[in-house]
């Protein structure tokens, strides 16, 4: 008996042209050439009849008929995929494999453990992890989710918050011992702040505070040191008594417990700022994707 579908592997590579907008962005998703991904074009426009795509030498532009086979396909193909989750959910036996990008601050200090309960729960799920300061292009790099960290700009891509993380002021006890602990804001002007540098900006990122129900940003001054490219590097050189920086309280959470820094203005701490996991709207979740979505997204301890 005849395969009916035998062209299928070819509709997949003409939906992920489709939707990353050009040949080498899709092969790049795929894991393959911009030449077998013509090739594949070409055999089932072959196959079709009809012309689906318009070749520029940048990108690529949809037919009307290649609109309408992309719409069918995408149909098709979410149908499967909710076949599969159906499936793999009653026997709670999730497979596959999910790239997924994460800033510094959380792949070192937040994410372990969450991956830890995930890989006990969905133990045929391969987690491709990359930890980066840049925010990486999902579509372009073929990454099916990132984390991003505070307010999100308008990308398209659709985003789900995970947590609020909490920003706390801190300094070494060598600091404080050496020039006591600021009692206000104003106190701050006369301190050693370790500023970070926002690559998006150039400019210090602004301290967050919450004084009496008020929220409100003060711009750090440099006492000397500025920290660019990695945001991590506040709370290293602050551990070394180089100055008071602000950071999220679960990167110094354990250095506070173990008492190599220490918090400050605690009464004014408490600001969040917004942490999301996002995924480009055009990219079809997986099984996997949704399940590590679900528990990046458990309240937090």
């Amino acid at each position: 008996m005849a395969r009916r579908f035998d062209y299928l592997a070819d509709v997949e590579v003409f939906v992920a042209v489709a939707e990353h907008g050009s040949l080498t962005a899709g092969a790049i998703a795929l894991g393959t050439t911009p030449s077998v991904v013509s090739r594949a074009i070409s055999r089932l426009e072959a196959r079709l009849g009809s012309q689906l795509l318009r070749r520029t030498t940048r990108r690529i532009g949809l037919t009307h008929d290649g609109q309408h086979f992309l719409d069918q396909a995408r149909s098709a193909f979410s149908t499967i995929d909710d076949a599969e989750r159906a499936i793999q959910g009653g026997s709670g036996q999730v497979a596959g494999r999910v790239r997924l990008s994460v800033p510094t601050t959380y792949g070192h200090f937040r994410l372990p453990p969450q991956l830890s309960r995930f890989r006990a729960l969905h133990p045929k799920v391969e987690v491709e992890l990359n930890i980066t300061n840049r925010n990486v292009d999902l579509v372009a790099e073929g990454f099916d989710l990132a984390i991003r960290m505070g307010p999100l700009p308008d990308s398209g891509l659709i985003a789900r918050k995970i947590e609020d993380g909490v920003m706390c002021l801190v300094a070494s006890p060598d600091y404080v011992a050496r020039h006591g602990a600021p009692q206000s804001i104003a106190d701050l002007d006369h301190h050693d702040c370790v500023p970070f540098v926002m690559p998006s900006t150039g400019r210090f990122a602004p301290w967050m505070f919450r004084d009496n129900g008020r929220d409100f940003e003060w711009a750090p001054s440099s006492g000397g040191l500025v920290v660019s490219d990695d945001v991590l590097g506040v709370m290293s050189m602050a551990e070394q008594g180089a100055g008071i920086c602000q950071t999220y309280d679960f990167v110094v959470e354990r250095a506070v417990l173990q008492g190599r820094l220490v918090e400050l203005l605690i009464g004014m701490n408490g600001r969040t700022r917004p942490i999301s996991i996002v995924y480009a709207p055009n990219r079809r979740l997986s099984a996997a994707s949704r399940a590590l979505i679900d528990v990046l997204s458990e309240k937090q301890g």
